[in-house]
């Protein structure tokens, strides 16, 4: 069993990943906390990860979903607190939603032991969606089209190691959509976090650069319970910042660059458009806010810090 002394030890099971590394490179560099480690023979033993997970306070889960589900069984028995990046458990009972921003659930994220992190692309969609859900500006059963764009090293290491391969495959060039049966493993979360009746039309679009998200969601004025003004007001209300803020503008020449927040943990809102037809924007980096960044956030709202700690912003 853990005690209140081990809250500050963390074990990240599935350190060797994209997702794991990166959170890594953040909390080693803190210290308030101490890292529990495996070495590399042992990293993949049951045996060792529930020894490591029993001693920890808190646990990162930067698995495959599999996996995530065959550690949180580890876990059974202690008071671990266990953050999964994972897709296993973002709709599941018992597991907070690990986007502190939304409305009434960071108190919950505080209290909980088991907390879901956000996929990336649902960052930006349920950001935007849950406040027009929330305030009533539109109805669940609202139909939604939604675009993402997003940098390669969403994939994870693969994807690096094939954008980044000196005798890689020329269609790399250009912006690759995916997700075309429309099954994108976010499409659930998205749905079940905003409370929609029908999932959206979602299509994320890989492009060749690093790091970086662009989500954006068309509506037709005609369809909202008010005006582009309403929206704006909604957002400026709903993100006070600092992590996620509304901003009346975003002056590039009338473009919207998907890597403008590159190494970055905070996300940017953004309402364009006209009073016909409406576009909103979420900015963020699909590796900050879209994954270790938001993970770390949600390990300060356990430790009861500023949840901003060792997060960059601006």
């Amino acid at each position: 069993m853990n005690d209140n002394n081990s809250m500050n030890k963390v074990f990240i099971d599935g350190s060797a990943g994209t997702t794991g590394l990166r959170i890594y490179e953040r909390l080693s560099a803190r210290d308030d906390l101490q890292l529990i480690t495996l070495s590399e023979a042992s990293r993949k033993d049951p045996a060792a990860r529930k020894e490591a997970i029993h001693e920890a306070g808190v646990v990162f889960l930067c698995l495959p979903d599999a996996a995530a589900v065959e550690a949180v069984e580890l876990a059974e028995g202690s008071d671990t607190v266990i953050i999964d990046t994972s897709t296993a458990h973002r709709t599941a009972p018992g597991w907070a939603y690990g986007f502190p921003e939304l409305k009434g659930y960071r108190d919950v994220i505080r209290n909980s032991k088991r907390i879901a992190n956000p996929g990336c692309h649902a960052s930006g969609f349920i950001a935007l969606v849950k406040p027009l859900i929330d305030e009533g500006l539109i109805a669940p059963d609202t139909a939604l089209s939604c675009f993402s764009l997003t940098g390669y090293s969403g994939g994870g290491k693969k994807m690096i190691a094939e954008y980044e391969a000196p005798e890689r495959d020329p269609l790399f060039k250009g912006p690759r959509q995916y997700g075309l049966t429309q099954q994108h493993k976010h499409l659930k979360e998205m749905s079940y976090v905003c409370n929609l009746e029908t999932a959206p039309i979602f299509s994320p679009i890989v492009a060749d650069y690093y790091a970086g998200m662009e989500v954006s969601i068309p509506l037709f004025a005609k369809n909202l319970k008010g005006n582009i003004d309403n929206l704006k007001e909604i957002f400026k209300a709903y993100y006070p910042g600092p992590l996620v803020h509304f901003d009346d503008a975003a002056d590039e020449n009338g473009f919207l660059s998907a890597s403008a927040f590159a190494g970055r943990d905070d996300m940017q809102i953004l309402v364009s458009g006209n009073d016909d037809r409406i576009l909103l924007t979420a900015r963020f980096d699909n590796l900050g806010k879209g994954a270790s960044g938001a993970a770390v956030q949600n390990l300060n709202l356990v430790l009861g810090l500023d949840e901003t700690t060792s997060l960059v912003l601006g």
